[in-house]
């Protein structure tokens, strides 16, 4: 059986994660909004922020098990 890794998150890899995400929001936001078949702010504002959400959640969950496989080779190799 495989030992535990310990605590995987901290406080300060929590709010590197947000900032990261957020910037990723925006950055995804900026890209798709010209995208929207639409010419209606609104309509736009819906679209590209769900869309933006959506990928950006993704990308939260790459983050998390980039720290996870990251940490685990980290161990193997201590061993």
């Amino acid at each position: 059986m495989s030992t535990p890794l310990g605590k995987l998150t901290t406080p300060l890899s929590l709010v590197v994660d947000a900032v990261l995400v957020v910037g990723f929001f925006l950055f995804m936001y900026s890209l798709v909004a010209s995208h929207v078949p639409s010419h209606d702010p609104k309509m736009v504002l819906l679209w590209g922020g769900l869309t933006s959400a959506c990928m950006s959640g993704v990308f939260w969950l790459a983050i998390q098990m980039f720290r996870v496989v990251l940490k685990a080779q980290l161990a193997a190799k201590k061993k």
